[in-house]
């Protein structure tokens, strides 16, 4: 495979290269590969998370929100749980 990049990547790839941050050119395509599969990864894990709200939608199991009050309290929702999954995935790490 022949990889053609412009003067601005190619100058970007030296400076990478003589900082020693990479060791080679080829360090910088795999780098790149690994960095555009782990994006396409998320972004196939958010389409199937999108497909499945809006099943849950059709099947009518959504949460309709018609007051700031009502709003407030689905946010203040969505904080706590998250801080409960963050701290879950902390003592998980420990």
């Amino acid at each position: 495979m022949e990889v053609h990049l412009t003067p601005d990547q190619e100058e970007f790839v030296r400076q990478a290269i003589e900082s020693e941050r990479l060791q080679r050119e080829e360090d910088a395509l795999r780098e790149a590969m690994s960095l555009w599969e782990e994006r396409e990864r998320r972004r196939a894990e958010i389409l199937a998370d999108v497909d499945e709200a809006e099943a849950s939608l059709a099947r009518g199991e959504g949460r309709r929100i018609t007051t700031h009050e009502e709003l407030t309290e689905l946010v203040e929702d969505i904080k706590r749980r998250g801080r409960e999954r963050l701290a879950a995935e902390q003592n998980l790490r420990r």
